[in-house]
């Protein structure tokens, strides 16, 4: 799981940006929030314009050098801060694998050009590579690594990737817990709620959503999905032109379900689709930005619900005040962000904060700071 991530001098992020899921409170309701002594469960809030979108991003700039997995580099123009002294932008990751701390930070000049890399692994350095200078030779302590060539003249080649493409590492927890890295980082998952449906990593193939809840037998499931949503509906396949079809049976007269749905219904359909892959093990951690822009409050809450029993690590941005609920959550779990830095609710405040406390009713009251 993700436990802290530092990021600065990119996009909106002039100086170093750190998202910490490693201080919980110790609260003792709604434990299934908290792993491992940190965030499984996060929603952040903040202004337009504070960043939570390009926290995503940043979040997920990796994905481009480790993986194969869907990329989108039009989202990432205007990559370097605009108000920087300096050309390069810094990431820092610390994740819990396999019970080890692994501790990547790398920078870079734009979205493909690498500058640095360093690897820590349960407080070993177990790769350096620093490309400054003209320099192609890089470090690695891995066992297994022993006839591995250790020049790389590719600027948009990640070491870490390099080793794990090129080696037959040794059985150790060190190792499994380099290979472990990989795994985690090929499974996240970004996406977002909106109309343009963008998403990073997860996979690169393109499918229609409802060619999905058919082939996987899921129109049932779906169904049910949506009358608990208030959605009520009733769901068939029909034939159209040699092809299956989601549609609406209402009876007598069955219409396609792309053709009528509305707004709310497609984003719900999305979430649905993307859903299925949680439940199937295939994502590893999940950042949805707005991920209730066209819901009720009521979904938004049913959502955040599903999300919490998937065990998924999970992090959603929003407007939505009516879920900021120790009844949902708990303080630890909620964040407020603005683009110099991000808190939980329960750094916010001065206050010991309890079960019983009503904090979106405090929150609305600004009596959190984050200044």
């Amino acid at each position: 799981m993700l436990i802290k991530f530092k990021v600065s001098n990119f996009k909106c992020f002039e100086e170093d940006f750190v998202l910490d899921l490693s201080t919980s409170n110790g609260y003792t309701f709604n434990t299934e929030c908290i792993k491992n002594g940190n965030v499984n469960c996060a929603v952040i809030y903040g202004y337009n314009g504070a960043g939570k979108s390009n926290l995503g991003l940043a979040i997920f700039d990796l994905i481009e050098h480790l993986t194969d997995k869907n990329r989108n580099e039009q989202l990432y123009k205007n990559y370097i801060n605009a108000y920087s002294q300096t050309n390069i932008a810094s990431f820092s990751y610390e994740f819990l694998i396999n019970g080890l701390v692994v501790k990547y930070e790398y920078e870079k000049s734009d979205y493909k050009v690498i500058i640095s890399e360093h690897l820590w692994i349960d407080s070993n350095k177990v790769v350096s590579f620093d490309r400054r200078n003209g320099n192609n030779l890089f470090e690695v302590n891995l066992k297994g690594v022993n006839t591995l060539n250790n020049i790389i003249n590719d600027n948009q080649l990640s070491v870490l990737k390099y080793i794990r493409n090129n080696s037959v590492l040794d059985d150790n927890p060190i190792n499994e817990a380099f290979l472990g890295l990989f795994n985690f980082v090929e499974h996240m998952l970004f996406f977002r709620s909106l109309e343009d449906r963008t998403f990073l990593g997860w996979n690169n193939e393109s499918k229609r959503i409802t060619d999905e809840i058919i082939e996987k037998d899921k129109v049932q499931d779906f169904e049910k999905f949506l009358n608990d949503a208030n959605v009520k509906c009733k769901l068939c396949i029909v034939d159209v032109l040699d092809k299956k079809e989601l549609a609406f049976d209402f009876g007598k007269k069955r219409i396609l379900f792309t053709e009528i749905i509305s707004t709310g219904t497609s984003a719900l359909m999305l979430f649905y689709f993307w859903y299925l892959q949680i439940l199937s093990s295939e994502v590893s951690m999940v950042f949805i930005d707005e991920f209730d822009a066209f819901y009720h409050h009521e979904l938004s809450r049913l959502i955040i619900n599903r999300l919490k029993d998937s065990g998924i690590q999970f992090i959603v941005t929003t407007h939505n005040t009516s879920i900021m609920s120790n009844d949902l959550m708990r303080p630890d779990c909620y964040f407020l962000m603005n683009k110099k830095r991000i808190l939980p609710l329960s750094k916010c405040t001065d206050r010991e904060l309890r079960e019983a406390h009503n904090i979106e009713k405090i929150y609305k009251a600004n009596g959190f700071n984050i200044e």
